[in-house]
Parts: C-alpha cells; structure tokens; sequence
C-alpha cells in the first residue's frame, strides 16, 4: 500500500525531472573544464541529453531506478506488475534508440547515474577516447594554449 494518497504520488512524480538533472549539471561542467564542445538534449532519436558533434556521440544519462541498473536499481514495493512492465519498456527503448542512432551515423554512450556519481571524470575520459581524432587534435590544442597561458601569467 503506497503511503501517499494518489495526489500526493502524482504531485511527487511530476517533479521528477527528465532534462537538466543534477547529474547532466556535472558531466557537462566537466566537459566544459575539459574544454570540450557539446550540445544539450538534441533532436535526435531519444533525444540525447549531450551530443559531441566533432565525434558523432550521443550520451544519455540513464537514472539506475528508471532504466533498471542491475547493480543499483531497486522495485517499488507497491504496484510491481507496473513498475517491472515500465522499466522493461524502458530498457527496450534504449534499444531502439540506440539503433536508430546507430543507422544515422552515431555512437550511443549510456552513462548510469552511479558512474558519475562515482568518477565524472573517467567518464569524460571515456567520452574524450571515443571522440574523434580531430577532437582530440582540437582538445591538444587548447589544452598547450591554457598550459602556455598559465606559465606567462605566472
């Protein structure tokens, strides 16, 4: 029996957020550090919450409870039957989404919610090795010309 009444769940659920999350926040602030170029929530199949352009990549940010993390993503204790058919239905979006991506040209990245939370940044290193070389001859560049700015203003 769910402890709320179904206002109060529906007032709760719809304050559940889909773009701009707080773990979206960090990956593109550490993108952004990194000095690397990126759109956010894109059209494209799935909307992607970042897409790298230079590299074709489509990073999605998928919540452990919402896309069923193995490791982490728990089932509700109330309507089960529901929640167990919603979570599969999202898994196999993926899986479309994915495909779609992949006809037109682009790299999927699904990041779980616990990756960032664990290391943003071997995420953006991840990110970073998929790019495509002349993202990452781009990423050299800028990184030399911060290292050079920071020994004159020394």
């Amino acid at each position: 029996m769910d402890r709320l009444t179904k206002s109060q769940r529906s007032r709760l659920m719809s304050r559940v957020r889909q773009r701009g999350t707080d773990l979206e926040r960090r990956l593109r602030s550490a993108l952004r550090e990194r000095g690397l170029r990126y759109r956010s929530n894109a059209r494209l199949p799935g909307t992607p919450d970042i897409i790298i352009r230079a590299g074709k990549i489509a990073v999605f940010v998928d919540g452990c409870f919402w896309h069923g993390c193995l490791l982490h993503g728990t089932m509700p204790k109330t309507n089960r039957h529901f929640w167990r058919l919603k979570i599969r239905r999202n898994r196999e979006r993926d899986g479309e989404v994915d495909l779609a991506l992949k006809k037109l040209g682009w790299k999927t990245i699904r990041v779980w919610e616990h990756d960032i939370k664990k290391s943003v940044n071997r995420v953006v290193e991840r990110l970073l090795n998929l790019a495509s070389p002349r993202l990452l001859a781009e990423r050299t560049r800028l990184t030399s010309r911060r290292n050079i700015r920071a020994k004159y203003e020394k």
